[in-house]
């Protein structure tokens, strides 16, 4: 089920792409710092003591890095094909628009911008200037969902009854991340809620939230750290969400989809896989689960910027459509809502909203 994306795209034919980083997250830079088809023209970071350090762990000696408030001078240089927006939420319309206008494509991290209006202000650039606009849902392009996705939509289950979804972030996020994340929903739940959708090829059309912040920090920030949603989907199928901002035993991330005929699961993968049986008691011990996400989805960035790297080739269609990603958006500030009120949300939906078959 996974290919060698790298042997695949060894086509001398097929240009390099010059590319910016705006802040250097450490998944993003990892991927495109060893691709065969990227030039890391310039990283925009505000950290400068950890500039060096970047520069000679990746051997970026003909990167240009720069702080934020000279950001323009990657938008102003013509030999920049493409951007990538990890900054913090609040600072990416401002950074989308403006990289969208002078005619670059963008690959951004979610949400693309803080709420429904930016968003659509983000992707209207986009059409206006001819260019991609794609947001980073990275989980689609897991082989593990890709492969149960496919399963569902092939029937094997017959009709889904219900589908859950447990994700449970390891490690806490630190409360300056928090406090610019724009809130558990749009930045943990959109991941939950559009792997969803995307297995079952519909949007709910009922939703109902409720929250805690265990965490007196997080509590300060008037955000939460534990999440319970229920989706009703207009075939009758149930969603479950299971969201926390801290697992202490690792990255939990666990999707089941049972049905009619059967039930399909995709577990927490481990990077040892021994387990060991002992007599007594204790029964099975598992090998641990994966820490964090950079490491559980290390395949899927990788796939996700494949893709884009494709869809700019004029090989693929984009895979995150704009449609979907507002839609995700529309249904996690219906979550914030009903959590807010303790009263379920209704959603209507227009034919132009409805998810790719």
């Amino acid at each position: 089920y996974v290919t060698n994306i790298r042997l695949e795209e060894k086509d001398e034919s097929l240009e390099k792409v010059q590319m910016a980083l705006i802040v250097s997250g450490a998944i993003h830079l990892a991927t495109i710092a060893n691709h065969p088809r990227v030039v890391i023209r310039y990283v925009v970071d505000d950290d400068e003591k950890k500039w060096p350090l970047i520069k000679k762990y990746w051997r970026l000696n003909d990167t240009e890095f720069i702080s934020s408030k000279d950001s323009n001078k990657v938008f102003q240089d013509p030999k920049v094909q493409a951007v990538i927006v990890a900054s913090p939420t609040p600072s990416h319309e401002e950074t989308v628009k403006g990289a969208l206008k002078h005619g670059k494509h963008v690959f951004c991290e979610k949400p693309v911008a803080q709420d429904i209006a930016s968003s659509e202000r983000c992707y209207q650039q986009a059409k206006n200037s001819g260019k991609t606009l794609f947001c980073a849902f990275n989980r689609r392009f897991d082989p593990a969902y890709s492969l149960l996705k496919k399963r569902v939509r092939q029937g094997e289950v017959g009709h889904v009854q219900t589908i859950k979804v447990c994700s449970r972030d390891s490690p806490l996020p630190s409360i300056e991340y928090l406090s610019t994340s724009g809130g558990i929903f749009h930045d943990c739940a959109v991941h939950d809620i559009d792997i969803m959708c995307w297995v079952l090829g519909e949007y709910p059309c009922r939703v109902s939230a409720h929250v805690y912040a265990h965490t007196p920090e997080i509590a300060a920030l008037d955000d939460h750290d534990t999440v319970a949603v229920v989706l009703s989907f207009p075939s009758g199928t149930l969603g479950m969400i299971d969201l926390s901002r801290n697992s202490t035993y690792g990255y939990d991330q666990r999707l089941e989809a049972f049905g009619a005929r059967g039930m399909l699961v995709c577990d927490n993968e481990r990077p040892m896989c021994g387990m060991t049986s002992e007599k007594g008691l204790r029964g099975a011990l598992h090998e641990p689960i994966y820490f964090s996400f950079p490491s559980r989805y290390m395949l899927a960035y990788e796939y996700e910027m494949e893709h884009f790297l494709r869809v700019l080739d004029g090989k693929e269609e984009m895979q995150v459509q704009g449609h979907e990603t507002l839609a995700v958006s529309k249904i996690a500030s219906a979550c914030e809502e009903s959590a807010r009120t303790g009263k379920s949300v209704e959603l209507t939906w227009g034919p132009q909203d409805l998810p790719p078959k």
